[in-house]
């Protein structure tokens, strides 16, 4: 009997263990692509997930209160490196949980969640062993929650997720992640550069599925997308865009040029109007 796609996804959402997450998400995906498991979207019940399955260490604190990122020392570049490691573990239960929570939708939704989830496995896999490589493991720095909470502020309907998580959370990787790459190269971290380079490749193709299946939920209800995305930023207090936004990765995950105003406007603005 073939396992069930959304048992299978639950129990790697909830798998406590790092490596054990990273295994069973690695053949769930093999499964997935040879065939391997029964769909049955309504015959599953769906829970909510107010924690995801994660290691007992990092300590989650405020976002004011991590460890501090001095690139200027080993220690402070690891810190740096395990902040980016938790960003990807979240990412892994924000994938999966998007595939668990939301039923109904397009047989290419899971699939193109689920190929996020064993990619953002893969990041998290090179930034811990980089960090291992230094004598760190993930969990040795303090961390935030702030993906997860909005993971679960969004649990009630997929086109808010798509508009909040890959859109916003998400999107915001694709900018900040070039000034990191120019940071750890001036300090003569190459090998992490080329783990950063993979990620940022990567990260415009999930937040470009984000954009498809936002456009995809608009289209469905009949809304226009950027009137829209406008309110619903308004409407959950979406975090304050930072600038410089990397606008050609941006139009590169689909951002179109009307967005691309807005995010600009609420950058001279300070804040989304």
């Amino acid at each position: 009997m073939q396992p069930e796609f959304f048992t299978t996804a639950h129990a790697c959402l909830m798998a406590e263990n790092a490596g054990t997450k990273l295994a069973q998400v690695a053949e769930f995906n093999e499964k997935w692509k040879q065939g391997g498991l029964s769909f049955h979207p309504a015959k599953s019940t769906v829970f909510p997930v107010p924690v995801p399955g994660r290691p007992a260490k990092p300590d989650m604190v405020s976002a004011l209160a991590v460890d501090k990122r001095k690139l200027s020392t080993a220690e402070g570049r690891a810190a740096l490196i395990h902040a980016l490691a938790h960003i990807e573990f979240n990412a892994i239960n924000l994938a999966l949980d998007a595939i668990y929570r939301f039923r109904d939708l397009p047989y290419d939704f899971y699939g193109d969640w689920l190929r996020v989830a064993a990619e953002e496995a893969s990041h998290f896999a090179m930034l811990r062993e980089y960090l291992l490589a230094q004598g760190y493991d993930y969990g040795d720095f303090t961390a935030h929650n702030g993906l997860w909470e909005m993971a679960v502020v969004t649990a009630h309907d997929p086109l808010v997720r798509m508009a909040l998580v890959p859109r916003v959370l998400e999107a915001r990787g694709l900018d900040v992640l070039p000034g990191i790459m120019h940071k750890m190269a001036s300090s003569g971290v190459h090998d992490v550069v080329a783990i950063l380079k993979t990620i940022l490749h990567d990260e415009v193709g999930h937040v470009a599925i984000g954009n498809r299946w936002y456009a995809y939920l608009c289209d469905q209800r009949n809304l226009e997308p950027l009137v829209t995305f406008r309110t619903l930023l308004r409407e959950y207090n979406a975090p304050r865009l930072r600038g410089p936004l990397h606008t050609d990765a941006r139009r590169a995950a689909g951002f179109t040029e009307e967005e691309m105003k807005l995010l600009e406007e609420s950058l001279s603005q300070d804040g989304y109007k």
